[in-house]
């Protein structure tokens, strides 16, 4: 009897182990890790403050698809805005710290924020740049617009209405990648007319206040302009004000670039505007998902992604107009 209690007492001892052995398996599983038992997948995300409608535009689209990701894939994000270079660089600093599996930035300068990105890439964290590029070779992927494009088309069409010859303004952005190649692309495009000539060019910091004062000051050192080639249509928007206080009837036409709701109303009303070149905010779409495949160990499919710069003018506008849009 006494041995058969003891045989009894092991089974016990033995099941009681073998269910305990079973209720830990299952607690870590109910932790922040995946299906696959990794841990939790996390992406950065750095991006200026919304300075103007197109930034504000794309921090709203960023925040849409990181949601969208968490809600269909389990990944984590953490989102940063700044208002100055050395802002970011510490927002930088602190996703690294928090040792996040991808990073999608935004550079609010290039050449200030380019050894950011070689911090990053020293980190063996890959990083997804959008729209300003940097002066290295730190970005695992670049999604951005097509600047040179928007230049070079806008270029063209200046050429286009003003028979090869006129004198022209320009309101640029601030120092990065996109302003410089948005210029380059215009300035080549017009060079193949001697009749066409820049009299200023001046940065409205992709401001429509800034431009708007910048307009203000060209217009009153200028008594005949032709036309105004801005690289944004937020800047537009601040220069089509500036004439229209100013009273001056001697300009044809404005152009843009980005595709605002504001700048869409003017070209359907006959305003003066009368191009603007598209570059999405949503492009910033495409570069969260494409991180959130990196994170979950995918190779990107290509290492540079660029949205057709398409012309907006009368005759397509309507094609493109969301009376909805934010921005």
């Amino acid at each position: 009897m006494k041995k058969l209690w003891i045989i009894l007492l092991s089974f016990i001892t033995i099941f009681g182990l073998a269910a305990c052995g079973s209720s830990e398996s299952g607690g870590s599983g109910s932790t922040d890790e995946g299906a696959s038992g990794d841990e939790q997948l996390t992406i950065g995300i750095s991006l200026p403050s919304a300075t103007h409608g197109w930034m504000g535009a794309l921090i709203d689209s960023a925040e849409k698809q990181a949601k969208a990701l968490k809600e269909s894939e389990g990944i984590d994000y953490v989102m940063t805005n700044a208002e100055d270079p050395n802002t970011q660089a510490n927002d930088v600093d602190d996703l690294i710290a928090q040792e996040v599996d991808v990073i999608v930035m935004l550079p609010i300068e290039s050449a200030a924020l380019s050894p950011v990105g070689q911090k990053i890439k020293d980190a063996g964290i890959p990083l997804v740049i959008v729209d300003r590029e940097l002066e290295n070779d730190a970005a695992t992927v670049v999604v951005k617009g097509d600047n040179e494009g928007i230049g070079v088309n806008a270029g063209k069409y200046f050429v286009e209405q003003l028979n090869g010859e006129g004198k022209i303004v320009e309101i640029t952005g601030p120092p990065s990648s996109v302003t410089e190649q948005r210029g380059s692309g215009f300035k080549e495009a017009v060079a193949s007319e001697s009749g066409m000539e820049i009299i200023a060019s001046q940065s409205g910091d992709f401001s429509t206040e800034k431009s708007l004062e910048v307009m203000q000051n060209i217009l009153q050192a200028n008594p005949e302009i032709d036309a105004v080639f801005t690289q944004d249509d937020g800047m537009a928007l601040g220069v089509l004000q500036a004439i229209k206080e100013a009273g001056r009837t001697d300009i044809q036409f404005v152009t843009g670039a980005g595709g605002a709701k504001g700048v869409f109303e003017d070209i359907q009303n006959d305003g003066l505007m009368k191009a603007t070149f598209l570059y999405s905010p949503t492009m910033v779409e495409d570069a969260v998902k494409i991180a959130g495949d990196i994170a979950k160990g995918e190779e990107p499919a290509e290492a540079m992604v660029v949205k057709e710069a398409t012309q907006v003018t009368k005759e397509n506008v309507d094609e493109y107009y969301d009376p909805e849009s934010k921005f």
